[in-house]
């Protein structure tokens, strides 16, 4: 079968792959320590599984505008000036398939074969492959744990070429909690409008940061709307993974642009599902700092268990619900446990039982990601496992 260069070009997501096969032992009865899913596990609120009943019993099935309900993108960009200071109205917003789905829409308008498009690294795995299926050519920015994995704004413009036509800032970080401090936020835009580079900025885990980190979003800057798209998604904030519902604010004609290739593909967001985030984005958020505190419990926990196992070392993360721990000891000398940490990854879910995802696929080498988006238990059993593994390793060498 021939199939097209633009879908060689990228694989298979690798944290997928890695939920996939932890899924596949479960079904078998084994017992997996899961630190691979990046998603709550909290419940989705009841107020909002309750507005989804509502919509399916008031008969709200039909075709919606394909840019979502004109109320979910009133209340989308309501609830976006009051919690992180912007001033977007409903024609600057666009209902999506979740956050993702955002991100890739944006990248088919704005970006093409020949550009270039930064992104720091450790990154989201989709960002490079999107930005590949497009034919542009990802750039990559290194930023490193002493600086809490946050890029500078004099990075930025070291890589910036004529070439640049987008720069994709996740903040807080997927994989690797790095925050972005506002003032070096605010001096990247002002990079990215010097040399009339959009700046992306996905806010996926906005809500989810630890003191003395605050929510923040480039959006409040003064003069920002020309130069910024803002990616969000209910799937975090909300517990709404499944709901497959996100948004993206960006100026009207880009937002139009937008629309018009959703009308081409996948037509409107679920209506049942755009009538729950509704209630989500008008209703009590008191789950959220409930989700909050308990991850910054986990957090601590996690951080320490880590750093008390032998060849393992792991920053505080600054937002999010991963920890990323340096495991490079373990992958050179005599006695490397593995060439990479793709195959470390295969190793500790074969023998260990534990899921996680090897940092390769995040563009950290000698890293991996832990989604502590689990229970104190569960993360206590999947520490052990994890000691008894290097322990031995360490004995071994």
């Amino acid at each position: 079968m021939k199939l097209t260069d633009r879908i060689n070009r990228i694989q298979i997501s690798p944290t997928a792959a890695v939920i996939t096969a932890a899924d596949q032992l479960k079904a078998k009865g084994v017992d997996i320590a899961d630190f691979g899913p990046g998603e709550p596990d909290f419940p989705t609120p009841d107020h909002i599984k309750q507005a989804a009943i509502d919509a399916i019993r008031g008969n709200k099935t039909k075709y919606t505008p394909t840019g979502g309900i004109m109320p979910l993108r009133e209340a989308i960009s309501a609830w976006h000036r009051r919690e992180l200071k912007s001033n977007y109205d409903a024609k600057e917003c666009v209902v999506t398939v979740g956050g993702k789905h955002a991100i890739f829409n944006v990248a088919s308008v704005l970006v093409e074969a020949g550009d270039e498009v930064i992104i720091p690294a450790p990154y989201w795995v989709s960002f490079p492959d999107i930005v590949k299926y497009t034919g542009a050519t990802p750039v990559y920015v290194e930023t490193s744990v002493e600086d809490g994995f946050a890029v500078r704004a004099a990075a930025i413009e070291k890589a910036i070429t004529p070439k640049t036509r987008l720069l994709i800032l996740n903040s807080p970080s997927n994989p690797s909690g790095g925050v972005t401090p506002p003032g070096e936020y605010e001096k990247i835009l002002a990079v990215c409008r010097k040399h009339n580079v959009w700046l992306m900025g996905d806010e996926c885990y906005s809500h989810f940061t630890y003191e003395p980190n605050q929510p923040f979003s480039i959006a409040s800057a003064k003069d920002s709307k020309d130069n910024v798209i803002i990616i969000g998604s209910v799937s975090k904030t909300f517990a709404m993974t499944g709901w497959r519902i996100g948004y993206a604010f960006g100026p009207a004609p880009l937002i139009q642009a937008l629309v018009k290739l959703q009308s081409q593909s996948t037509s409107n967001p679920t209506s049942i599902a755009q009538y729950a985030a509704l209630a989500a984005m008008t209703g009590n958020m008191g789950t959220v700092p409930v989700m909050l505190a308990e991850y910054a419990k986990r957090r601590k926990r996690i951080v320490e268990g880590l750093n008390a196992i032998p060849g393992v070392r792991c920053a505080l993360p600054g937002g999010a619900f991963y920890a990323f721990p340096d495991v490079s000891a373990h992958l050179s000398g005599p006695h490397a446990l593995a060439k990479d940490t793709t195959e470390l990854a295969t190793l500790l879910l074969d023998k260990a039982r534990v899921a996680l995802v090897g940092g390769d696929a995040f563009g950290a080498p000698g890293y991996l990601r832990i989604s502590y988006a689990t229970s104190l238990d569960r993360i206590e059993e999947g520490l052990r496992r994890l000691d008894r593994f290097f322990s031995r390793a360490e004995a071994a060498a």
